[in-house]
């Protein structure tokens, strides 16, 4: 999931940098991480 839009893409795990529609580019791990801390953001609200 594109952590600057939303947009879900299926990723195989030797791709390394999510590329999304959007025009966002980041590292794979630092999208998943910023996801992750966006979750735990929403379910404490």
């Amino acid at each position: 999931r594109c952590s600057c839009c939303g947009a879900e893409k299926r990723m195989p795990l030797s791709e390394r940098t999510y590329h999304c529609s959007c025009g966002f580019v980041l590292e794979r791990d630092h999208n998943a991480a910023i996801n992750i801390k966006n979750e735990g953001l929403r379910l404490l609200a």
